[in-house]
């Protein structure tokens, strides 16, 4: 009897498992708006959109809504129109515009909501440069617009650790490899291990600086932006994150924890 082979290893496909939670996203964003403007916003811009899962669900929303994604890397780009994009309906995929462009340059897209998550700005280890792309971010958005971040942190974020977290079929590892208290520089990398195979070492790296809540606040404020608000994780009985965010002045001390910061023009 011939062996069954495992499916050929996509990196895109793993990491969205592990990592991605389009739907939750895109529902936070719109309730967000919602519940600061008193109407629903129908247009998003993704920001370091890869391959631009949240544009693909944000359209499903309805013939009103549409969605801009922007990045500079090829790659995740045609992952993307592969196999999210395929997945919308014709006329879904007309209200998808996928651009690859640099966020640093004017003239980014007009939207009611733009984002950059998974960190994704924290490629940019300059205050200057930070606040060059925040700038631009407030400039593109409509008059009631606001522009959503996550950030993550907590003691566990600041050492030399690897956690792994078990899926069906499979292990995600978060590996924590470098941190500097001086300059908070800091690298990251996913490792992958599916069931009776060899450990995947760096299908992705990253090479940050971890901002800080304050830092983020004071800098989108400095842009022009009137009000930015926490949204702070809750937890559950285990003492773990229960995937729901609330606005909040003070947080808890975790040793890890992950928080949105809505800017509102």
């Amino acid at each position: 009897m011939r062996k069954k082979t495992q499916e050929p290893f996509d990196k895109y496909e793993y990491y969205s498992r592990s990592v991605q939670s389009p739907d939750a996203d895109v529902s936070f964003m719109h309730d967000t708006y919602k519940e600061i403007r008193g109407k629903k916003p129908k247009i998003l811009r993704e920001d370091f959109c890869a391959a631009f899962a949240n544009c693909c669900s944000w359209v499903k929303q309805g013939s009103g809504y549409s969605a801009y994604g922007i990045d500079i890397d090829k790659e995740p780009i045609d992952y993307g129109f592969k196999n999210y994009y395929s997945e919308n309906t014709p006329s879904e995929q007309k209200r998808i515009h996928i651009l690859r462009k640099d966020v640093l340059h004017a003239g980014l897209p007009k939207a009611d909501v733009a984002c950059a998550l998974n960190f994704s700005y924290f490629c940019f280890k300059e205050r200057k440069t930070l606040a060059k792309y925040f700038l631009n971010t407030y400039k593109s958005l409509n008059k009631d617009g606001i522009f959503v971040l996550d950030c993550f942190g907590g003691t566990d974020c600041q050492e030399q650790n690897e956690e792994e977290t078990v899926h069906d079929g499979f292990s995600y590892f978060w590996d924590q490899g470098f941190f500097d208290p001086i300059t908070h520089h800091c690298k990251f990398a996913i490792h992958f291990k599916r069931k009776k195979e060899r450990k995947r070492n760096n299908v992705f790296t990253y090479d940050w600086r971890m901002w800080t809540i304050p830092e983020l606040c004071d800098l989108l404020k400095e842009v022009g932006f009137k009000t930015t608000t926490v949204y702070w994780e809750g937890t559950t009985r285990k003492g773990e994150g229960n995937g729901i965010f609330t606005p909040a002045k003070v947080g808890e001390e975790c040793e890890s924890w992950v928080a949105y910061i809505v800017g509102a023009k």
